[in-house]
């Protein structure tokens, strides 16, 4: 009678709907493989879903020169600007012979040769037009830890150095060459030629860096492009009857000199009251869904806020293990706006400070995983993380203060992929969960 008690409190304080609560044999995993037990399923346990912003964004050292805009249709705007400093391998113009080789050479043209990477999102049937600046302070960062951010920004000059407009292959491995002002390419020559230019130094010194930044007027999507990526500066023989032109290269060598400022404009949509930082903006204000999107900082957070409770069903027991499914919400994703594979998990406190990753037993990741196995109405399509040992140290914790679950992109800091998730109340696909108690 003293356990049924408990367990009929158990069932109004978990959730305040009805409750399926299932006893029965159950074998448990590698722990309890010598033990049948009977084990009590919870499928009623409320789950809280919010969607958070977080702290600035590390988008330096990605491997990524991330460049676009598009409108989406439940996100708002989205735009990529994308920073750089170039280094060169070489300094000099060519020569086989006397010096005064180099007095011959003249100027013919100046190209940024930018690399697809094969990264795209949104709307690439649409011509995409991007343009380049240069920039009027060195790629420098005032942090200690010498990263650059997603908010992060430097001056350049309003005059554009090249411009093009294309309709995307993304998935090609061709490059997009953009021919840049002669006058800058000339001015470049010059100081070359007459040493003015002959290290590094020198070379930054004059040229800072490129900023790539996207058309908003003339883009549907942003595109990532490879770090092999580079300026072509070519120059050949004055009156030589030679075909052959020569070639100085600079590159983006040093990835920790380049960035993605990424920037949302959310105004009319569903999030756009979205708080500070260390806030969240619960579910049930935002039409029972929460939301994640990739190098804003958008992501899901995930409350379990009665857990405790269930210890105080048996005067000894453990939960042996939970299965958390969330579901995509229908009508939001498609071709164009494609669902992650997975989703890193973060454990956080109720500030959002990111403790670390949620891991198992050997500290391997653990990773929500999408099933999305073929049916008519896509009720199969759901991620799935197992959470048993995160809500068992929840429940048996000491103190007051809670955890948190936060849902990201693998490649937060590097891609715009977004994705709405249903939270327990949702009319379709919404959320469930089940946790496997036992007692001993």
């Amino acid at each position: 009678m003293y356990k049924l008690f408990y367990l009929l409190i158990l069932s109004v304080i978990i959730s305040s709907c009805n409750s399926d609560v299932d006893t029965g044999e159950f074998v448990v995993g590698a722990d309890y493989l010598a033990l049948n037990n009977n084990v009590i399923q919870i499928d009623t346990a409320t789950v809280e879903l919010s969607t958070i912003r977080l702290d600035s964004l590390v988008t330096s050292s990605q491997s990524r020169i991330l460049v676009g805009s598009y409108v989406d249709p439940i996100f708002g705007k989205i735009k990529s600007d994308s920073y750089f400093q170039l280094y060169g391998n070489s300094y000099a113009l060519y020569t086989d012979n006397a010096d005064t080789e180099s007095t011959n050479y003249v100027f013919d043209s100046i190209r940024m040769v930018m690399k697809l990477d094969k990264y795209y999102y949104g709307d690439t049937t649409k011509t995409y037009t991007f343009n380049i600046h240069k920039l009027t302070e060195q790629v420098k960062t005032s942090l200690e830890d010498n990263t650059f951010h997603n908010d992060s920004k430097l001056s350049y000059q309003s005059a554009v150095l090249g411009s093009i407009s294309f309709k995307p292959k993304p998935v090609s491995t061709d490059s997009i060459s953009v021919v840049l002002s002669d006058d800058f390419g000339n001015e470049l020559f010059q100081k070359i030629k007459k040493k003015e230019i002959a290290n590094s130094d020198e070379f930054v010194e004059y040229l800072k860096g490129f900023v790539v930044t996207a058309d908003s007027d003339n883009s549907s999507s942003v595109l990532g492009f490879d770090l092999s990526s580079e300026l072509r500066l070519y120059y050949s023989k004055y009156l030589s009857n030679s075909e052959t032109s020569f070639v100085l290269s600079f590159g983006v060598y040093d990835s920790s000199k380049q960035f993605n400022a990424i920037t949302a404009d959310r105004a009319g949509t569903v999030i756009e009251d979205l708080p500070i930082a260390t806030s969240k903006l619960v579910s049930t204000k935002t039409a029972n869904q929460s939301f994640i999107q990739s190098g804003s900082g958008v992501s899901c957070r995930i409350d379990f806020p009665n857990i405790k409770q269930l210890k105080y069903a048996f005067e000894k027991g453990a939960i042996v293990d939970a299965q958390l499914s969330i579901k995509p919400v229908n009508n939001t994703y498609s071709a164009r706006y494609s669902l992650p594979e997975s989703l890193l998990v973060y454990i956080a406190d109720d500030l959002n400070r990111i403790k670390g990753l949620l891991t198992n037993a050997a500290g391997e990741p653990i990773y929500a995983v999408l099933n999305q196995s073929a049916d008519e109405f896509n009720e199969s399509t759901a991620y799935t993380i197992s959470i048993g040992s995160f809500l068992q140290s929840e429940m048996i914790k000491a103190s007051d203060s809670r955890y948190s679950l936060i849902l990201a992109s693998p490649d937060v800091s590097k891609t715009v992929n977004r994705l709405v998730l249903a939270d327990q109340k949702a009319a379709s696909n919404s959320l469930k969960m089940k946790i496997y108690y036992i007692s001993y």
